[in-house]
């Protein structure tokens, strides 16, 4: 079973896709803010990483930027989810160092198609077979 840190701080968007990504067979650990998802990475070392972009403490980005630096976590994939959905997000998304992009409100399908090619290209067990 493919475990993800789910990184949000908005309760009710935490529990509405972490409880979608359970049925859906993932282990889904929880990070409440930038500085959490940094230290939780580098402990749990989840198989893949949904971070939202607008935290506290440390924004997305710079957690982004934080994991992608440590080589002990920088091949860990990472797909930013992010209510703006502009062309220059998803461009700023990817000079951070993620491998995808997703905006919310979060399409299911699509975001499961993601993180299933990202879990197949890094050797993951997507646990939606």
């Amino acid at each position: 079973m493919a475990r993800i840190l789910l990184v949000e701080d908005n309760e009710m968007n935490r529990d509405m896709l972490s409880r979608r990504l359970n049925r859906r067979g993932f282990e889904v650990l929880i990070a409440e803010d930038g500085g959490l998802a940094v230290s939780m990475t580098r402990a749990e070392r989840p198989d893949l990483v949904l971070m939202d972009m607008s935290l506290p403490v440390i924004d997305g980005w710079e957690a982004t930027r934080q994991l992608k630096a440590d080589p002990e976590t920088a091949s860990i994939p990472i797909i930013a989810l992010t209510a703006h959905a502009m062309a220059s997000d998803r461009e700023q998304a990817m000079d951070a160092g993620c491998d995808d992009y997703d905006s919310k409100p979060v399409n299911l399908p699509r975001l499961l198609g993601k993180i299933d090619a990202l879990l197949a290209r890094d050797g993951g067990d997507s646990g939606s077979s």
